[in-house]
């Protein structure tokens, strides 16, 4: 069959997690998909050898300047429809009627409403109600996000697939030589610890740098450990600096900004730890990239995370400083500790592969298709 992807979000010259996803499940897909024809949609060229090249897959490349996904993608796939359509990131065109299978990542705007702004909790309410209703199959990243699906949205069960993704193609980095050029690079000093993602409220960066404050005041975290908030701005921007000054380790503070992935490698293999403190996530992709780089993880308690990090990171409660600060301090001075939570972590992210996550995407789409296997 002919199965259209909307993979405009897999060109984006700075890529984070939904992007990411877009471009490594739509590679896997291709990989997989033998039996199928592919069309992929895009609002800009491609990057040559984004994709490797096929008589099966087919670009349709449509410029245009605004509201791209429901005017210029709806009217395409209204004229020349594919037999099913997957979008993995982003909406469904408004108008579309045909068969689809789409990916909802989270529903963070119902938990924590006021980390966006008044229009984007209404349209990401209802993107995501109309996308979860109109689709034949919905992909979910975690349980967690299906669960949310059904209660929230009255989704049936049976509607929902859950498919993991896996983390972008980064590997533990062991070169000195490079290692040392990427703490150059981006002034991170000799030790640190690691935030990579956007720069956003529901990521709990704040909470994270005075949990920081408190493990250098009350936990003996050493004096030359700094902490990297690497990413690029998003919404709702907050006054990190400002924060950090306030909790005496303004000087501590580096924020890089967004990292390209050539560097992601090695600044993850580099720290000390990687956190994620954040108050909900879908899934949370830079858990396993962190992992794969034999990077310890602290995590969040909630939402998905500990269905990703398994007993293979440290836990703690994003709204308690003390629980993050303890898990800074222990970390930091315990060797024993970072080497068996690099070892679990290693072996829990080679468990999540791109190949596995496009298996039951693959599978959503031949059913949304009238394909039925076995």
């Amino acid at each position: 069959m002919l199965i259209g992807i909307d993979a405009s979000r897999a060109v984006l010259p700075q890529r984070t997690g939904t992007e990411n996803y877009a471009l490594y499940l739509t590679r896997a897909l291709l990989e997989m998909g033998s039996a199928h024809h592919f069309r992929l949609y895009f609002n800009q060229a491609p990057p040559v050898g984004l994709f490797i090249p096929s008589d099966r897959i087919e670009l349709c490349i449509m410029p245009w300047p605004r509201l791209w996904t429901h005017i210029r993608l709806g009217w395409e796939t209204a004229r020349h429809p594919p037999d099913v359509l997957f979008v993995p990131s982003h909406v469904l065109p408004a108008l579309y009627r045909g068969r689809s299978v789409v990916t909802v990542h989270d529903l963070g705007y119902i938990y924590y409403p006021e980390a966006h702004t008044a229009f984007q909790r209404w349209y990401l309410g209802w993107s995501t109600r109309s996308n979860a209703r109109r689709a034949y199959i919905v992909i979910a990243d975690s349980e967690a996000t299906s669960l949310d699906l059904q209660r929230v949205y009255g989704i049936p069960k049976d509607k929902v697939s859950v498919a993991y993704p896996a983390g972008s193609s980064v590997t533990m980095v062991t070169d000195n030589a490079v290692l040392a050029e990427c703490r150059r690079r981006y002034h991170t000093g000799q030790r640190y610890v690691l935030y990579v993602g956007s720069l956003q409220p529901r990521k709990n960066l704040p909470g994270l740098i005075r949990a920081f404050g408190l493990a250098a005041r009350e936990y003996d975290l050493a004096a030359d450990i700094r902490l990297v908030l690497a990413g690029k701005q998003g919404w709702l921007p907050e006054d990190l600096a400002g924060i950090a000054q306030a909790e005496g380790v303004g000087e501590r503070l580096v924020l890089p900004g967004y990292i390209p992935e050539a560097d992601l490698a090695a600044l993850l293999s580099g720290a000390l730890a990687y956190v994620l403190p954040s108050y909900y996530e879908g899934f949370g992709l830079p858990v396993l990239e962190a992992m794969s780089c034999g990077t310890p993880v602290i995590c969040s308690n909630v939402s998905s995370l500990p269905e990703v990090a398994g007993d293979a990171a440290l836990l703690v409660d994003p709204n308690d400083a003390a629980s993050i600060a303890e898990a800074l301090a222990n970390i930091s001075c315990d060797a024993r500790l970072r080497l068996s939570l690099r070892e679990r972590g290693l072996r829990r992210a080679a468990g999540f592969t791109w190949r596995n996550c496009a298996e039951q995407v693959l599978a959503a789409l031949e059913a949304a298709g009238g394909i039925r296997n076995g």
